[in-house]
């Protein structure tokens, strides 16, 4: 499947190994930066996406989407573990249930750009309405690449994403180029995303990195033994 991911944020936050723990499949290792572990809420919108050589996917080529996600490894592959992922479309929410056992839900957007600074807001449908994030963000530094070895590099640079259904899990590998980062600001007004018994994001401020546009190819899961 090809997609280009647009005005992505990263927002990320240091947690103890032993809070995310519980949120995590045993056989995947909870990774770690200087013996410290991230959390990361990401509010993007994608477009052009299509399975590989094909035209775009009928109402479901485009849309805004905001995900909770952790970092793990298993056999020395670092990848991300998604604890939520919430989209407006419903036909992409049932595939990525059915065929990638991701753990997306139907949310309602509003998404504008004004002079480099986006205006984002989800609220999940239904009965977990109580899963709101509302922001005004952008960059504010010239784009450049990562080094590897940095945190930067270890909280973004990450090839592949794991999921889980029942005993088995799977990994899915992800192609791009580095992301182009930017340093960012953020005014965050509502962030109720990780309001899950279990977690909580420390009362600090977020670090925070800007993507504007990436090319993406992701392929479909391998069952690990």
């Amino acid at each position: 499947m090809e997609q280009i991911w647009h005005d992505l944020l990263f927002i990320h936050w240091p947690v103890p190994v032993s809070m995310i723990r519980p949120f995590v499949p045993q056989s995947l290792d909870i990774d770690t930066f200087e013996n410290q572990t991230w959390i990361g809420v990401v509010p993007f919108h994608m477009s052009g996406i299509r399975l590989r050589g094909l035209p775009t996917m009928p109402f479901a080529s485009k849309f805004p989407e905001i995900n909770l996600r952790v970092y793990v490894t298993r056999d020395g592959k670092p990848g991300v573990y998604f604890i939520s992922l919430d989209a407006e479309s419903f036909p992409a929410v049932k595939i990525a249930r059915a065929f990638y056992h991701l753990p997306y839900y139907l949310a309602d957007f509003k998404v504008s750009e004004s002079k480099d600074q986006i205006s984002y807001s989800s609220k999940r449908r239904r009965f977990d309405t109580r899963f709101h994030f509302q922001a005004k963000y952008g960059p504010n530094s010239d784009p450049y690449f990562s080094k590897k070895g940095s945190l930067d590099h270890w909280l973004t640079e990450r090839y592949c994403l794991y999921a889980n259904w029942g005993k088995s899990v799977y990994r899915c590998e992800i192609l791009h180029e580095p992301w182009p980062l930017q340093k960012a600001e953020a005014e965050i007004f509502i962030n109720t995303m990780a309001d899950i018994e279990g977690l909580k994001l420390p009362d600090i401020k977020p670090i925070l990195h800007f993507s504007k546009r990436l090319e993406v190819q992701i392929w479909g899961l391998e069952r690990l033994k």
